[in-house]
């Protein structure tokens, strides 16, 4: 006799599954652009331009390899437990890559996109230039875009919001990139890139979120 709730679960996690992955082909989008225009402004040529949009579309890619597990912890309220399932999906991202025949460069830069410059990030608790330049700047654009995002658990930020937000975790970031990344979202060329974000959050829900620390964006 088929377990019905089974069924049921299962077709859930396959519907939030399907939403995840329209979810990060946006949010790769996102990063990937903004990612392109802040190495053109800090001067790197276009191969290294070309790499770093490969990475920035790509640098979540292993969170769908994660997604019926993540969905099955969400349902049970287990936080601390999907942080830790989470934070594997920079390995998983790397893996696949690798199958996928992508260069080590491009793998270099998606693996190490949750280092913080201050050496608190994963997965090797890198440090300053120790780690990638790719991997600097998709920090940067990453944190940037999850701010400006729906999530789960809370509204997109405004965008001037989102700037002050990471001025207040300025440490995580190579100053040198997150300036030329202000110079980005400041000129006329982000016009073109705030067409791929979403809706924002109202001023009365914003101030309640800020004041009650509802902010996520190191996973």
């Amino acid at each position: 006799m088929p377990d019905n709730n089974r069924n049921n679960d299962i077709s859930a996690i396959m519907d939030l599954m399907v939403t995840d992955f329209a979810e990060a082909v946006g949010h790769g989008m996102v990063v990937s652009t903004l990612a392109v225009h802040t190495a053109r402004e800090l001067g790197y040529d276009e191969v290294f331009c070309n790499d770093i949009a490969m990475a920035g579309m790509l640098h979540d890619i292993g969170k769908l390899r994660l997604g019926e597990v993540l969905h099955k912890k969400r349902s049970e309220a287990m936080v601390v437990e999907k942080m830790k399932y989470v934070r594997l999906h920079s390995e998983y991202s790397r893996s696949i890559l690798k199958e996928l025949g992508f260069s080590e460069i491009i793998q270099k830069m998606v693996y190490h996109h949750h280092e913080n410059y201050d050496g608190s990030g994963y997965p090797g608790n890198l440090s300053g230039e120790d780690i990638p330049a790719g991997s600097r700047i998709l920090r940067v654009c990453d944190v940037y875009a999850a701010l400006i995002s729906d999530r789960s658990y809370r509204k997109a930020f405004a965008e001037d919001v989102a700037v002050e937000l990471m001025i207040e975790e300025a440490r995580h970031f190579d100053m040198k990139v997150f300036l030329a990344f202000l110079n980005v979202i400041h000129s006329e060329d982000y016009e073109q890139i705030r067409k791929l974000t979403g809706n924002r959050v109202d001023a009365a829900s914003e101030q309640y979120m800020r004041e009650n620390c509802i902010i996520e964006y190191n996973v």
